[in-house]
């Protein structure tokens, strides 16, 4: 049958999985039914997409990335090579909870880095960043640097990905795209920008 998207011979698709148009899926991987998948996603090699996982557009898996049930990634997202995702705070195997697991949301442009892994029950915010190898126990704030097991902020992330530094007022200006944010605490916000074609354009 005829699709929008791309699926390498190697790679399982169930009947029921949702897969938006310009989505390439690359060997062995394999995408349950009643999964989500939205539009131009790039799905490594050996990638796991649980029935009751949900991914928005413009995500990318790299090699070797489990999405479990009610994992939520919003557009925009990157997951690193063997980045982990859990749905689980106390798993037993005698024990099943039949279902009943726990959500994680990622939000638009966050980055999880290669080998990270994101326990259950948490939300990973807007733009954040977790270096690699991070052990993610609490909810990440928008635009936080986390590293380290377990993840602490360590530092601000620009959308573009570059570094922001804050004075003793609070203001923060990217050095790369020249986006300007206010930090009140451990909140973070974008304030104003200048485009990334007017950046080019100087």
């Amino acid at each position: 049958m005829a699709t929008n998207y791309f699926v390498h011979p190697t790679a399982v698709v169930d009947p029921g999985a949702k897969i938006g148009k310009g989505t390439k899926i690359w060997h062995f991987s394999h995408i349950m039914g009643g999964a989500e998948i939205g539009e131009n996603c790039v799905i490594g090699q050996n990638c796991f997409i649980g029935a009751r996982a949900k991914l928005g557009n413009n995500v990318k898996l790299q090699n070797n990335v489990s999405v479990y049930d009610l994992v939520t990634l919003e557009d925009g997202v990157f997951v690193g090579p063997s980045a982990v995702f859990t749905n689980d705070l106390n798993p037993r195997a005698p024990y099943p909870k039949g279902g009943k697991w726990l959500p994680t949301l990622v939000k638009r442009g966050a980055t999880i880095g290669a080998n990270a892994t994101i326990l259950s029950n948490l939300t990973i915010g807007k733009w954040a960043f977790v270096g690699a190898g991070a052990v993610v126990t609490r909810d990440v704030p928008d635009y936080a640097l986390v590293v380290g097991v377990p993840a602490r902020v360590v530092g601000w992330m620009c959308e573009c990905g570059n570094r922001i530094e804050f004075d003793d007022k609070g203001d923060g200006k990217c050095t790369k795209c020249h986006r300007r944010y206010k930090k009140d605490g451990m909140k973070v916000e974008l304030i104003d920008t200048e485009t990334e074609w007017q950046y080019k354009s100087k």
